[in-house]
């Protein structure tokens, strides 16, 4: 274990730099934010030696205890801020039985006064030093348009789920900005470089380059961006999470070339179909020293900015994108001279890496991985993301990344997937198992694309970090059902909540085909075709393999239902509302599937029903936007304003754009059309239903021996360009007055077929 021990003292040090250094402050804020009226109530004691043994680092990870003073004060011990934020959570759901959620928001006020006294004190050990959070890629599918409001929720939640090492990306732009300005670029160089809000981490990866949709990035944007970034990074230290900034990768303008004609620039890569303007990101050698000048600039930017918060920085060079050459002295000299650079901008920095591009790729042979990392030669300075461990697990294939130090991620959520769907067995089982066979794990990890749904299997995963054992899965559902449906006086949670939570734990959350190893799309968000759309593996393109029974997500609606009449205040419950409208969502997006077949099975076969069978379909989809529609979490238009409250007046459209190419197109001309696709209300309405109506209109006017893909699609997309550019949404068809527990009911009696139980 000595070599494990080596790195985590190493890595321990920047947690030690911007965690035990501040003061427990942050948290009791974070009490008054969340539990106003227990202000008091709780007190908090940093200790940084406490409950370890003699420089032991395995119990010097983080530590927690929560007990009872005499007087019904809950006192909180730990030996870091993210250990007494865990110890305060696990007090909050096990004791006082409220939470803090996503979609839902924080629950955590409606804790019972006086609060529960311990009759025995809660403990805890982290198994692992770190738990990291979030993917450069979330920050464009959930956080581009975020508030304040929005971060302020993230972080807490993120604190008291035991995340003590996290991204944070926003405003990056103005850091690059700045660095490039010093080295002699204008703002007519570097602005048309930079992408639209909803595309940056894109560019950030030198995937793509500029934006379409008719504007340049906005100077206005930048440097709002860059003010919530600095309120982003001080609550992050406050909360005991070790900021993750980003570091200079090598990618720049194309005009750089014109004010520094001897920098060493090659052109990049294509990526994702993209026309070559839009994509060949130039990549300046980090042999050239202008590459550890930029680097410097962009680290003490933030640093001025900032403070001295960290010492890891985000840095990938060749996501999805490959090198110049595969010769394996080239690979290990620009990832040698890279860190070279990083170190001279910060001695004590850690290079954090995304291992996605090992994944991604044949080229990358065991040879070049080794040679590539190995341009790294003190293991200690390189921390790397293993991405897709719960699926994709490459840790195994490359000797734990050659010794360096790896964080098992869970991401199984392309592109913003709404499918319920996750795999518990993986999470508890082959992540603690990982902790037993590589001495140079150091973390558990969330890395999902976007943060649109299946919250519960990232709940688990970071409550795994605090378990020497796997967590049985089904009584961890039970446990987290009580959390999230108890409610300050309100009656006791139905039989029914829990048996429903059981099932979905046995079957939608329970895949273990590596596979199908991915949250699957609905079909229903998918451009209409005869072919091609059911039962897609792999994770791309549109993975649809659904891999349960869908009749046991009926039995699960059914009992939420016959829960909530036996128990009407539920109806007014928000994480009961959140929930009830996401599994209806999937019951309806399986029902699809069957009318779809159906569909296909008639016209194939000559019938004249098509406009009837159609109308089922068109039908469907009206009534599920309508159901949407009873939620903001499942709402286009709200995230639309969200994107329009950013901007000066000249810029609100252009902003809109970048949502609606976003979760449709993916690009000027389609590139990754539907990648990023959403059930949302607004989008099923105005975007699917349309699309879907098309798709049926050609089918009734086409005999199937003439029917053409390519002519059905260029109907297709005259209309998705023209969805676009619009800057208002078709209402849903539901009256405003109608309550959700109205529209479900009228819903079971309007589709009998789909809502009864097996």
């Amino acid at each position: 274990m000595r070599f494990y021990h080596a790195v985590v003292g190493a890595l321990l040090g920047a947690l030690c730099q911007s965690s035990l250094a501040v003061s427990t402050d942050g948290l009791q804020d974070l009490v008054k934010r969340r539990l106003p009226d227990h202000v008091d109530s709780f007190a908090f004691s940093l200790n940084a030696s406490f409950g370890t043994q003699d420089g032991d680092y395995i119990r010097k990870n983080d530590n927690f205890e929560v007990s009872s003073a005499p007087n019904g004060t809950i006192l909180i011990h730990g030996n870091s801020l993210s250990a007494l934020a865990t110890g305060l959570r696990r007090y909050l759901t096990e004791i006082a039985h409220v939470d803090i959620y996503w979609f839902v928001g924080s629950l955590l006020d409606k804790a019972p006064n006086p609060l529960p006294k311990l009759d025995t004190p809660l403990r805890g050990s982290s198994i692992v030093p770190w738990r990291y959070h979030l993917n450069t890629v979330t920050f464009g599918y959930t956080a581009a348009f975020w508030t304040w409001e929005d971060w302020e929720l993230e972080l807490d939640w993120a604190a008291i789920h035991g995340i003590n090492l996290a991204l944070a990306w926003v405003g990056y732009e103005h850091t690059l900005r700045e660095a490039f300005k010093g080295v002699g670029l204008t703002d007519d160089l570097i602005l048309p470089f930079f992408s639209g809000p909803a595309f940056q981490p894109w560019n950030r990866f030198g995937n793509i380059q500029g934006s379409w949709g008719g504007s340049d990035l906005p100077l206005d944007w930048i440097n709002k961006q860059f003010e919530l970034q600095k309120k982003i990074v001080a609550r992050m230290v406050e909360l005991g999470i070790t900021p993750v900034l980003p570091a200079f990768p090598g990618f720049v303008p194309e005009g750089i070339s014109q004010v520094l004609p001897e920098a060493n620039v090659t052109t990049g890569a294509t990526w994702g179909g993209f026309p070559n303007n839009y994509t060949q990101v130039n990549f300046l050698d980090p042999f050239d020293p202008l590459f550890s000048e930029l680097q410097k600039g962009v680290i003490n930017e933030q640093i001025n900015a900032f403070g001295n918060v960290t010492n890891i920085y985000t840095l990938d060079q060749y996501n999805e994108i490959l090198p110049a050459s595969g010769d394996t002295g080239y690979l290990h000299n620009v990832s040698y001279n890279t860190w070279q650079g990083l170190k001279a901008a910060d001695p004590s920095a850690i290079w954090l890496m995304q291992g996605w591009l090992f994944l991604t790729n044949d080229f990358w042979t065991d040879s070049r991985i080794s040679a590539y990392l190995g341009g790294v030669e003190d293991n200690n300075d390189m921390l790397i993301l293993d991405l897709f461990s719960e699926t994709r697990p490459y840790w195994q294939q490359t000797k734990s990344y050659y010794g360096k130090p790896w964080i098992w991620c869970q991401m199984n959520d392309f592109g913003g997937s709404m499918s319920l769907y996750g795999q518990v067995m993986n999470i508890t089982i082959n992540a603690t198992l990982a902790v037993a066979q590589s001495e140079s794990l150091v973390g558990f990890g969330s890395s999902m694309e976007s943060e649109q749904g299946n919250e519960i299997k990232w709940d688990l995963l970071f409550d795994q970090a605090w378990s020497a054992d796997p967590i049985d899965p089904v009584e961890y559902f039970s446990n987290w059902t009580y959390s999230r449906y108890t409610w300050g006086s309100y009656g006791d949670i139905p039989q029914e909540l829990f048996t429903a939570w059981e099932i979905l734990a046995k079957t939608a959350y329970n895949n273990t085909n590596s596979s199908t190893g991915v949250t699957p799309k609905a079909i229903l968000e998918l451009a209409p075709s005869i072919k091609g759309l059911t039962d897609l593996a792999g994770f791309y393109p549109n993975p649809t393999t659904v891999n349960y029974d869908p009749a046991e997500i009926v039995n699960v609606w059914n009992l939420m239902v016959k829960g909530a009449n036996g128990n009407t205040w539920l109806w007014e419950h928000p994480s009961f509302q959140y929930d009830i409208i996401d599994v209806t969502r999937q019951v309806l997006a399986n029902a699809f599937i069957d009318y779809y077949n159906n569909l296909v099975s008639s016209y194939t076969a000559g019938s004249h029903e098509i406009s009837e069978k159609g109308e089922n379909i068109l039908d469907l989809l009206t009534d599920l936007d309508t159901v949407l529609s009873k939620n903001k979490a499942f709402s286009l238009k709200d995230r639309i304003s969200s994107a329009r409250s950013w901007a000066e007046d000249v810029d609100k459209d252009f902003y809109e754009y970048n949502i609606r190419n976003q979760v449709t197109l993916w690009g000027p001309d389609g590139e990754i059309s539907d990648y990023a696709s959403k059930s949302w209300a607004g989008l099923v309405g105005s975007y699917y239903h349309s699309r879907w109506s098309i798709f049926i209109e050609y089918l009734a006017k086409t005999d199937f021996a003439q029917y053409n893909d390519t002519t059905l699609s260029s109907q297709l997309r005259v209309f998705e360009n023209q969805w676009q550019t619009e800057t208002s949404l078709k209402a849903s068809t539901s009256e405003a007055n109608s309550t959700l527990e109205s529209i479900l009911h009228q819903l079971k009696k309007s589709w009998p077929s789909i809502f009864e139980s097996s």
